[in-house]
């Protein structure tokens, strides 16, 4: 057992495609400074470098700690292995599958002031509709619900913002199951992607997009695999 920089705040598997697994953990990122010093010691130098150019010691801790504890998880990986990484203020997700394309994204729910501009701009003229739509105290976890899953797809698309948010829906609406509802000049290539959608902690949700080499999917209930503290 080797130490685990960053509480464990979930490892949650879930069953994309059979015999393809994709693998979730959820790590806190508020360790004492004595185990972020310990932590550099995992980074690369160019890693150790961009630390460095942070301004702020928090944004440094956080950093630092994220690495270090995607060094860890990495450390076992298979040839085939993909994985994702994201992070909003001391929450880290990372997602890893085997032999198939993930993407992840985790936000704070919180209320702003420029949402409903937010959204006019980047949201589909489908998803928008649907944002406008809902109820007022509804509208921030629809908002992050939408934003999360879009980003988590083009991540697994593995085209980054070059891909217009335009092209593609996702559902958005509280207690709606999270899916790719279309992508513009593919009519059949919604059915290529699985989306999940979860809660890492409280005040956070988060997605993950993995494509489906299956039409059978298994779901795991979430589960505590990793003791706080260490790692496998």
């Amino acid at each position: 057992m080797v130490p685990a920089f960053g509480s464990v705040v979930s490892d949650v598997s879930h069953g994309f495609p059979v015999g393809s697994p994709v693998e979730i953990v959820a790590t806190g990122l508020a360790v004492e400074p004595a185990a972020a010093r310990a932590a550099t010691a995992f980074l690369s130098d160019a890693e150790r470098q961009r630390a460095s150019r942070l301004a702020f010691d928090r944004d440094r801790r956080r950093f630092v700690v994220a690495r270090a504890r995607l060094r860890q998880l990495l450390r076992f990986a298979a040839s085939d292995l993909r994985f994702n990484v994201s992070h909003c203020d001391d929450l880290a997700v990372y997602a890893f599958s085997h032999g198939c394309e993930v993407g992840i994204d985790v936000e704070a729910v919180r209320v702003m002031g420029d949402a409903d501009d937010l959204a006019a701009r980047f949201f589909s003229r489908r998803e928008h509709g649907a944002y406008r739509a809902l109820h007022p105290r509804d509208k921030p976890l629809g908002f992050f619900q939408c934003w999360t899953r879009k980003e988590a797809f083009i991540k697994a698309l593995g085209d980054g913002l070059s891909y217009p948010l335009n092209r593609f829906d996702v559902s958005l609406a509280p207690g709606e199951p999270a899916r790719v509802l279309r992508v513009e000049g593919a009519p059949e290539d919604h059915r290529r992607w699985h989306m999940e959608s979860f809660a890492p902690a409280l005040g956070f949700v988060a997605a993950v997009v993995a494509e489906r080499r299956s039409s059978a999917v298994d779901f795991l209930e979430p589960t505590d695999l990793l003791a706080v503290g260490e790692a496998r």
